[in-house]
């Protein structure tokens, strides 16, 4: 843990170095992935490291959770209260009774203020995504998906848990059930289908824990192939 977390800020500030970048903003959600990202940020680039809250009808839980890692590790932030932006934007446009569709605006304006503070601030902006995430698309296109560096992308959920003790993240936040706040009662678990143990013994070995688990996240793979590359342009 301590060859790979020296090895993720080097990566950091070498990436920055190459941009001409200054610094680094990133959300904190009071999730594990945001907590260890953000201590990451924080170690790479000492005061240059930028945390934003950014509750958009939000489980106050959640953003008890990023000021205590905030405070624990020394990390400035701000706090960006979405609820009106987020209502205007619905007010403007059509209107539906599709869940998941006005679910997915709350990480898209999140992701807009991220830059708008990268662009004040000449930072890159640097996302909480994991290999756990990526490999099923279970992310926001152009949402919690649209960040320059992701420096956990290489890990897998459990690879996380254990960069997260070795950090010092309270074991609290560890522990919670890992959720996007897209919802009141949402987990990343039961959105998926599958558990992140059951994702990451088949993304670590190649094997899954019964045919049905192997079909869904195949398919799941399959299905959100567009949201990991860029978009289509045709080759003639």
């Amino acid at each position: 843990m301590d060859k790979l977390c020296s090895a993720l800020v080097t990566w950091l500030q070498e990436y920055a170095k190459q941009a001409g970048a200054a610094g680094a903003v990133f959300g904190m959600s009071g999730g594990i992935d945001s907590a260890v990202v953000s201590v990451l940020c924080k170690k790479a680039f000492e005061e240059n490291a930028l945390g934003l809250i950014m509750p958009c009808y939000s489980d106050e839980n959640d953003e008890k959770d990023a000021r205590l890692v905030a405070d624990k590790f020394g990390i400035k932030y701000h706090t960006v209260v979405l609820n009106s932006v987020y209502d205007e934007f619905l007010n403007a446009v059509e209107q539906t009774d599709k869940k998941m569709a006005k679910a997915n605006i709350k990480p898209r304006l999140r992701m807009m203020t991220l830059y708008y503070y990268a662009s004040i601030k000449n930072y890159l902006v640097v996302g909480s995504e994991n290999k756990s995430e990526l490999t099923v698309g279970y992310f926001t296109k152009y949402g919690d998906g649209g960040a320059d560096l992701w420096p956990i992308g290489n890990l897998v959920k459990s690879q996380v848990k254990q960069l997260a003790s070795y950090l010092g993240i309270p074991q609290e936040i560890i522990d919670k059930p890992p959720a996007a706040g897209l919802w009141k009662g949402q987990t990343d678990e039961q959105e998926m289908g599958i558990t992140y143990d059951e994702l990451d013994q088949y993304i670590l070995t190649g094997h899954a824990t019964a045919p049905e688990i192997e079909a869904k996240i195949k398919a799941l793979h399959k299905n959100s192939e567009h949201k990991r590359r860029l978009p289509l342009i045709p080759d003639f």
